[in-house]
């Protein structure tokens, strides 16, 4: 397959600003190219194929979440096993009523707070929506992605888009263009390239379907934004405060995922990956104890260390870091854990153990 790789940068009006100065007539005409390559994908997309384009998080993968060949393309593409739901993605909030019968107040006040942007509500679907959407569910999971190219693409194609990340299943999401082109070159029909990735971690899938608002999956929005918003508690699913035994790597084979990450091993880079935890002092000396060891035996060893609250950072650079490192031939990660005490440090915690296959190492 020929894939088509559309350069759409210029429709993100920073980056028109942080380059070189142009006249008003010159920034326009670019803005009209721009969104006339999205015009293509966009039919690429009711045609019933595949197109790659940036959100706010990370890179996704789309297709009209409507039509069951479509997503189909989508596992087949990502190597995806098929009982691994997707995100819908919509460009107006007035559109959730296609794809769910339930709205509330509670769900009103999530829209109102956190859309467009990186929250996913797990709801009870409408038959219309295919159960390969779903993984086999009677659920669906929507947001509304926080970025112009995103909401254009979605916008011009007139229906919802089912899209994952844009990598193959398995490897670390991607948060730039080139990883995309890396993973998808060849197996998509289309690829928007547009600025890095602002978060550069997936969104925060909240299900309310049950008697409790539970996280699924966490992000950048945490639990305490969500009790804000609308005044009752919030709670965690009991799988993600448990941690793989990482003697055996096995994950419950019975397990039914209800959000995408919930199962199947994710994030992981080329090379092994320990995660050091413990007091930060100790855990940089160990670090480079453990560097030193490695390099000594011919290992070319990769580091990934924040400070000890930078949690904002390590959710942006996390995913662009494990591909850097993936560039560069390493043989061995060593990262330094964060705090899972803070929200966003653990949203980060959830990715770095499973990319690190659950292998930790205490100081």
């Amino acid at each position: 397959m020929k894939t088509k790789i559309y350069d759409v940068r210029d429709l993100n009006k920073h980056n028109l600003e942080q380059s070189i100065i142009y006249d008003e007539a010159e920034a326009n005409a670019k803005v009209n190219e721009a969104l006339n390559k999205i015009d293509e994908a966009a039919k690429i997309l009711v045609n019933g194929g595949l197109v790659a384009f940036p959100t706010e998080t990370v890179y996704g993968l789309g297709a009209n979440a409507m039509d069951p060949e479509a997503v189909a393309k989508i596992y087949e593409a990502k190597g995806r096993p098929g009982d691994n739901p997707l995100i819908v993605h919509i460009a107006r909030a007035s559109n959730i009523g296609e794809l769910t019968p339930t709205l509330t107040p509670k769900i009103i006040r999530l829209i109102d707070n956190f859309w467009p942007g990186p929250l996913t509500i797990v709801l009870k679907k409408k038959p219309e929506v295919p159960d390969i959407t779903t993984g086999g569910l009677d659920t669906v999971a929507i947001r509304m992605p926080d970025d112009p190219i995103a909401l254009e693409l979605i916008k011009k194609a007139g229906c919802p888009i089912a899209a994952p990340s844009a990598n193959l299943s398995g490897r670390p999401s991607p948060t730039r263009g080139e990883h995309v082109v890396t993973d998808l070159d060849g197996k998509v029909d289309a690829i928007l390239i547009g600025n890095d990735c602002r978060i550069g971690i997936e969104s925060t899938v909240l299900d309310m379907t049950g008697a409790v608002p539970t996280i699924l999956r966490p992000g950048i929005i945490t639990a305490e934004n969500i009790e804000a918003a609308i005044g009752e508690t919030v709670v965690m699913d009991p799988a993600l405060n448990q941690r793989m035994d990482a003697s055996n790597g096995d994950e419950d084979e019975n397990l039914i995922p209800r959000a995408p990450g919930m199962k199947y091993a994710h994030y992981a880079p080329k090379a092994e990956m320990t995660i050091i935890e413990g007091q930060i002092d100790k855990v940089k000396k160990e670090i480079q104890r453990l560097k030193g060891l490695n390099e000594g035996l011919g290992l070319k060893v990769g580091v990934i260390l924040f400070e000890e609250k930078a949690f904002i950072e390590a959710a942006h650079e996390f995913f662009a870091k494990l591909r850097a490192m993936d560039d560069d031939g390493v043989d061995l990660i060593l990262a330094g854990a964060l705090s899972e005490q803070d929200g966003v440090g653990f949203a980060v915690m959830n990715r770095m153990l499973k990319s690190a296959g659950y292998h930790i190492a205490k100081v």
